[in-house]
């Protein structure tokens, strides 16, 4: 019997396991076979299984090539063409099984040895296939893997070989991430040792792909990710001589909604957490806000290549496929036109541009290896549409592109992303222009609210990639539980054809659920049962976007007049409900803003057939002149008339609708049945006023979470509260988690509410539910990590109140500015006063909640976005500071300034937990003390042997400190460390489990 289960739907779980163990009495360690002369994935393989082993049952195998003798228990960890699978082949099915596996796929199969032993068969149709083998084996032991670390439950289990049957193959060829720069919150602020954590957690959750996306000067500035320039101006190895100004985000830079700020100003005494006023990742340390002289530009780009030379040469030996790309056409940096101006070039050149690309190409395959060079659409073409001409210079751009590889002899391969997949008319037609082996992609529009574009099915023998939000840059530093929207749109991904499935986000802590769900549904779709795909929308009447636009000029030839004076544009489409039959459907247009032809040109579909195309109002009618189409015949079947535009050029529009039954008399609906809407208006002359917007399709976009979350919480939190978080959880995943913040010229602004707390408070009962299921949990780690979440939560509803005093204080001042009464006008100063005074204590409670969360470079990203967007940018508690004090005449009191100190509970943070180490490296563990705590070791050792060394932590800077491990023991298969500050009971350490479980360190060259 093969099995294919999620790992959330185990038929032997870890519990189970325990249990086992418990009434058969522990197993001795066992002994990890690898094949003779290992690959090195082969012997990270052996390694990480030794290393989940011990941590899950205090049990140390060995790892050998030597097979027990006599009974002894064994893993064997094999490609499926090692011949040390030989016993396992002896069975035909089991055989069967192993050759059929593709590079990627594994077996995990129990069987039993010539010498009576059990012996767990891991095969893989590769050595990346066998390693993926140990990870499911790992999380059938009980581990689950989030690309900030792993969570290895606090209670060790019992060692046994279990009993497995089970085969893992990938439901999509790439499968992973695509973390966003632009924001501190994602890489823009990760180091060289972020990276590789991150790629190593892609690797145990099967993951595949690392994209990276890179905005042009001007968008708002060019990004070191990608050089462009001259191929003579980039040497054999790569390194370019000649560069321009670009900048990763640092905290000195006022740009997308920040306001510049040093950390040592940030309130609640968050600036301890950094070690330097100017914050950044390391290849900006010195070059902020961007780089200032031609050397430092160099500088910069030099210090970027060698981050990611390293970088991806451990993805490639991962089997981590790497991408990266801009912005299509080309904007080549001021200082880049004005070089090629002054040699005689013309920068818009189609020639010019190809040998740009060709100097970006030559550099990025001498300096470090890559799999995809992406060229992304233009962002506008999501928010304003595009014109033919428009795509003519995206298709030109790229072609350019495809000659300058193709003259380098494809070192590597284009693919084309975007905010949208295609242009406006046809989503796809970039599939007639690209060469087949090109894959196409694009992230889901509305920041994810939007579902996987449709478009994907109608693109056949090409590779797509669906790429879905796990979390949205509006609601950036607050919770995001989107779970059910991942195993849905992974699934409608799958049914729509897509051959990759990738989430972008910026953080990391904060999205592991989400995460977890994409990753595991990109091998187990066992959920997406046939009803999860009704059609998001399909049956709830309403417009599809728009705005209207009221005219008071005459309509020519217009019967009523009304109907054609109000239009709605920017219109995606209608679903009207009817009764099934068959109906003529009369479209009737104006064009009330254009004076020439071109301006606005659109197609419609009904009932998904095109029935008019290049509608150009004006060309066909003029302006402000009544235009009608009858479509007869046109059959209902399932009770809705689906209407939908398709966009040319600019915003379709449409003024009325009428809907008319040509059913036989006896038909339910009548041949006199008859609706009409007026697009855009109220109800006149016998049409209806225009239809309500279709609710976000959002709210239909789930998949059932329950499972999922049950799991989450046995695994993070412990079985004793599983259950019940679980369902806490489930039930407030996707649209149910209140949203207290959002866009405001920048992400995640903590948004002024006019709404009372109490009319709202409700809404976040599931904080106090959650929080009441603290007392039941057991172990230290099971707390630490409910703790994180739960101040996550407490967070959400800190910036929600906050948000309320915010909306009481601006009404409170309205109030004030508009009475003319002295006396009642000094009350009103008292009273906005006291609110004020509020406001700073509320703020005070979301900095400190949110420090309590911070575990990861982007939670340090959280804190700099609140201080230096919503404080700062926003201007979110002094935005009246001057108008209260005129009114009150006198300096306002000092308890209106947020407070300046930490006063939170001392904490051991390591934002980067390096898990993989080369024979010989040194690592450096950063650690940072907080809440009184100055002095601190780290203390490690081999995995389960001897005693432990003392390293004391070295003094960064204000709360930060370094340990420098020696180097990583080549003999080792692993090593183990813990940091603690102070001693006995009252010793604080990370992790909170330590000494008896720490963290631990695979050492294996790749």
């Amino acid at each position: 019997m093969t099995i294919r289960t999620s790992r959330w739907r185990q038929v032997f779980p870890a519990f189970a396991l325990l249990a086992a163990a418990q009434a058969h009495g522990a197993a001795a360690p066992p002994i990890i076979l690898t094949p003779p002369n290992p690959t090195r994935l082969e012997t990270l393989a052996a390694h990480e299984a030794l290393r989940y082993v011990y941590l899950r049952t205090g049990s140390l195998a060995s790892v050998g090539a030597q097979e027990p003798s006599s009974g002894g228990n064994a893993i064997v960890i094999a490609p499926k063409n090692s011949p040390i699978l030989r016993q396992a082949m002896r069975d035909s099915a089991t055989r069967g099984a192993i050759l059929a596996l593709k590079p990627e796929q594994y077996l995990l199969k129990t069987i039993t040895s010539a010498h009576g032993g059990r012996v767990l068969v891991i095969a893989g149709g590769g050595d990346i296939g066998a390693l993926y083998g140990v990870y499911r084996f790992a999380e059938r032991l009980g581990v689950r893997f989030y690309l900030q670390g792993d969570t290895v439950p606090d209670r060790k289990i019992a060692w046994s070989i279990p009993t497995l049957n089970e085969t893992g193959k990938p439901l999509f060829a790439i499968r992973g991430i695509q973390p966003f720069h632009d924001f501190p919150e994602g890489p823009d602020w990760w180091s060289k040792d972020d990276y590789l954590t991150y790629i190593s957690q892609l690797a145990k959750m099967r993951m595949n792909f690392l994209g990276l996306h890179a905005y042009p000067e001007g968008g708002p500035n060019a990004e070191p990710l990608v050089w462009l320039g001259q191929t003579k101006d980039v040497d054999a190895q790569g390194r370019a001589s000649f560069a321009y100004p670009a900048s990763w985000y640092t905290n000195s830079r006022e740009t997308w909604g920040y306001s510049a700020a040093r950390t040592k100003e940030f309130s609640g005494g968050a600036g301890a957490l950094f070690d330097a006023d100017i914050y950044g990742s390391d290849v900006m340390r010195g070059l902020d806000p961007w780089t200032q002289t031609p050397a430092q530009s160099v500088q910069l780009f030099h210090q970027t290549g060698d981050l990611l030379h390293d970088v991806f040469a451990e993805a490639k030996a991962l089997g981590v496929k790497t991408c990266i790309g801009t912005e299509t056409p080309m904007i080549a940096p001021s200082a880049l036109q004005e070089r090629l101006r002054a040699e005689g070039m013309d920068p818009g050149n189609p020639k010019v541009k190809r040998d740009l690309y060709e100097g970006a190409f030559r550099r990025i395959a001498a300096r470090y290896p890559v799999d995809y060079y992406w060229l992304w659409t233009p962002e506008d073409w999501t928010w304003n549409g595009n014109t033919p001409a428009q795509f003519a210079k995206t298709t030109d751009d790229i072609q350019a592109a495809e000659d300058a590889l193709t003259a380098l002899g494809k070192p590597f391969q284009l693919a084309t992303c975007g905010w949208v997949l295609g242009p406006q008319n046809d989503r796809t037609a970039l599939d007639r222009f690209l060469p087949k082996d090109v894959p196409m992609s694009s992230i889901n529009r509305s920041t994810g609210n939007d579902p996987v574009d449709a478009g994907y099915a109608r693109i056949k023998d090409r590779p797509t990639w669906a790429i879905p939000w796990l979390e949205n840059d509006p609601q950036l530093t607050g919770a995001q539980p989107w779970v059910g929207r991942m195993m849905y749109d992974a699934a409608d991904a799958r049914r729509l054809g897509c051959a990759g499935l990738i989430g972008i986000h910026w953080r990391t802590q904060e999205i592991a659920a989400n995460v977890s769900a994409l990753a595991d549904a990109a091998w187990d779709q066992s959920y997406a049962k046939p009803s999860l795909f009704r059609a998001p929308n399909g049956q709830t009447e309403g417009v599809l976007g728009g705005r209207t636009i009221v005219s008071a000029e005459a309509v020519a030839g217009a019967n009523p007049p009304a109907v054609y004076q109000s239009v709605r544009y920017n219109v995606d489409g209608y679903f009207l409900h009817v009764l099934n039959g068959a109906y003529t459907v009369t479209l009737k247009f104006n064009e009330p803003h254009y004076s020439e032809a071109g301006k606005r040109v659109f197609g419609v579909q009904l009932q998904g057939k095109q029935v008019l195309e290049h509608l150009d109002i004006f060309a066909r009618a003029g302006r402000n002149h009544a235009l009608d189409f009858d479509y007869p015949k046109i059959l209902v079947t399932d009770g809705c008339l689906k209407i939908a535009f398709t966009r040319e050029v600019e915003m379709p529009a449409i003024a009325g609708i009428v809907v008319q039954s040509t059913a036989a008399p006896n038909h339910p609906g009548g041949a006199g049945f008859v609706r009409r809407i007026n697009c855009g208006g109220p109800a006149v002359a016998g049409y209806e006023t225009d239809l309500a917007p279709v609710p976000a399709r959002d709210d239909h976009r789930t998949a059932p979470t329950l499972a999922f979350y049950t799991d989450f919480a046995r695994a993070n939190f412990g079985p004793e509260i599983a259950a019940s978080a679980g369902k806490i959880l489930s039930k407030v995943d996707g649209m149910n988690m209140p949203k207290p913040i959002g866009w405001l010229d920048g992400p995640g602004n903590v948004a002024p509410d006019r709404q009372p707390w109490k009319l709202i408070e409700t809404r976040y009962a599931f904080v106090d539910q959650f929080s009441a299921l603290r007392p039941q949990i057991i172990g230290a780690g099971n707390r630490e990590r409910f703790d994180f979440w739960r101040n996550s939560y407490r967070a959400a509803r800190a910036m929600q109140i906050a948000g309320c005093v915010r909306g009481a204080l601006d009404a409170a001042m309205e109030s004030l500015k508009s009475n003319a009464d002295p006396k009642k006008k000094k009350t009103l100063a008292a009273q906005a006063l006291d609110l004020r005074i509020q406001l700073a204590r509320a703020w005070d409670q979301v900095i400190a909640l949110e420090e309590a969360t911070v575990n990861t470079p982007g939670a340090l990203g959280t804190i700099d976005n609140l201080e230096t967007h919503t404080l700062r940018h926003a201007h979110f508690l002094d935005i009246h500071d001057a108008d209260l004090a005129a009114a009150l005449g006198r300096a306002l009191p000092g308890s209106i300034r947020p407070s300046a100190s930490y006063r939170g509970s001392a904490r051991i943070i390591v934002p980067t937990l390096r898990g993989q180490a080369a024979p010989g490296e040194r690592l450096h563990v950063r650690v940072i003390l907080l809440g009184g705590v100055q002095n601190g070791a780290l203390y490690w050792r081999r995995l389960g042997r001897g005693a432990f060394q003392r390293i004391p932590l070295a003094h960064v800077a204000r709360s930060v400190y370094e340990a420098a491990l020696p180097p990583a023991p080549s003999a080792a298969p692993a090593l183990e460390y813990y940091v603690q500050s102070g001693a006995g009971a009252t010793a604080l350490r990370f992790p909170a489990t330590a000494p008896a479980l720490n963290q631990t360190v695979v050492i294996a060259k790749l």
